[in-house]
């Protein structure tokens, strides 16, 4: 179930929703019921739900258990919670009984506002509420609310009903161990999307933030994530967010991604770069499946392709001048290898690979004399994926029109 906790309304916007559901759907997490979904427990949004939770003001004045309050300070009238003076235990399923007794002050006036003076619900209320109404049996959260349920608690006991089971989770600290803010490099999620990581990735990492399966194995699937987890399995210490781990696990997702779901999460930042469109759908999955484990975000992926897609592709000025610069002999080996590819009956990797390291051979060269040329010839770059699996995807003509223009382009 997903509701939105927008009673402050000023905060709300709708962007900011889609923003929500945008991110949970990216991260492979769907939801039973909720916004655009809808279900038995609605309205999910806080803002709309004002006349449930003023039916629960009205119950807990009828009870005694809260009052009306002028407010000289701010001015208006408030509602307050009469909270309990005694010691109040929460029964932690990762904490333990954790018992909370009123500091001097609380002792002096423990009551807390639950409607503002503007007629506003606060946090503490409306999460109760919905917890009741929604029929929650567990309240997993930060570690940082725990000093909040004691509160939580007094508001269901107030209403006669049992509270559900509480579980307090380890904070997230940076590297520095400081407490992570929304404002923290890594902290929003649309830096992971717009960086191009591949939410497998993300997910993966962010479930271990805090729990451990208990076994040497760190890259789990959703489904097997389900399987696995259990609440005491969940670390007492708070987790740091460590970045190289991240960029290990996105490095070996995107090595292991399926073909067609490395398709599906590049093509996007192909199409942002203006690459691919009226490209062939099949030729776009070729380019990408042999290119796949090279970039190791999908922001890179226009980078290691653009040669695929055209002929005005960058080169790199260092490949380049090692190849070519003081070594004309390399463009006579490269009109070499291009009559012999020009003379190839198959257009495959395997026929290309043989005509080359035969022509090496009559020439009396290493075939990589050949190999690093042609490779700088026909994308600019010295490194990259298999030289006959890409000669073989960008096509005869486009290659063989490369190795000739060669001379004119590269002549340093």
């Amino acid at each position: 179930m997903l509701r939105i906790e927008d009673t402050d309304e000023a905060r709300h916007v709708e962007e900011a929703v889609q923003v929500i559901l945008d991110g949970l759907r990216w991260l492979g997490l769907d939801w039973d019921e909720g916004p655009e979904k809808g279900g038995n427990y609605g309205p999910y949004f806080q803002s709309q739900r004002k006349d449930i939770y003023r039916r629960y003001v009205q119950e807990l004045i009828k009870r005694k258990a809260a009052y009306e309050f002028e407010d000289k300070e701010k001015g208006g009238t408030v509602v307050k919670f009469r909270m309990t003076r005694e010691p109040i235990t929460v029964p932690d399923l990762i904490c333990g009984n954790v018992t909370r007794a009123p500091n001097e002050t609380e002792m002096a006036d423990p009551d807390f506002v639950i409607v503002r003076s503007d007629g506003v619900p606060v946090f503490h209320l409306v999460n109760v509420v919905d917890d009741l109404e929604m029929k929650i049996t567990h309240v997993i959260r930060g570690e940082d609310h725990l000093s909040n349920t004691p509160k939580h608690i007094a508001l269901y006991r107030a209403l006669g009903v049992e509270p559900p089971k509480f579980a307090h989770i380890p904070l997230i600290l940076n590297p520095t161990g400081s407490k992570m803010s929304k404002s923290d490099k890594g902290a929003a999620l649309h830096e992971y999307m717009n960086a191009g990581y591949a939410p497998e990735a993300v997910r993966n990492f962010l479930t271990l933030l805090g729990w451990s399966p208990k076994t040497d194995v760190e890259l789990l699937t959703l489904a097997e994530t389900v399987a696995k987890f259990d609440l005491p399995q969940v670390q007492r210490h708070n987790a740091r967010f460590d970045h190289e781990k991240l960029h290990w696990m996105q490095g070996q997702y995107m090595m292991k991604l399926l073909p067609e779901r490395y398709a599906e999460l590049g093509k996007p930042f192909l199409a942002k770069a203006g690459l691919i469109e009226g490209q062939p759908e099949d030729y776009v999955r070729r380019v990408l499946a042999i290119v796949q484990g090279k970039p190791k975000l999908f922001s890179e992926v226009p980078e290691w392709t653009t040669c695929f897609f055209r002929d005005d592709f960058a080169a790199d000025a260092e490949a380049v001048t090692k190849t070519f610069a003081g070594q004309p002999g390399n463009f006579e080996l490269l009109d070499k290898l291009r009559a012999a590819y020009a003379a190839l009956g198959e257009w495959m990797h395997l026929a290309l690979d043989a005509a080359l390291r035969e022509l090496a051979k009559t020439l009396g060269v290493k075939p990589a004399a050949l190999i690093h040329p042609c490779r700088v010839a026909v994308s600019g770059k010295a490194i990259g994926p298999s030289l006959f699996h890409m000669l073989e995807v960008l096509g005869r003509d486009r290659v063989l029109a490369r190795l000739a223009g060669a001379r004119e382009r590269f002549k340093m």
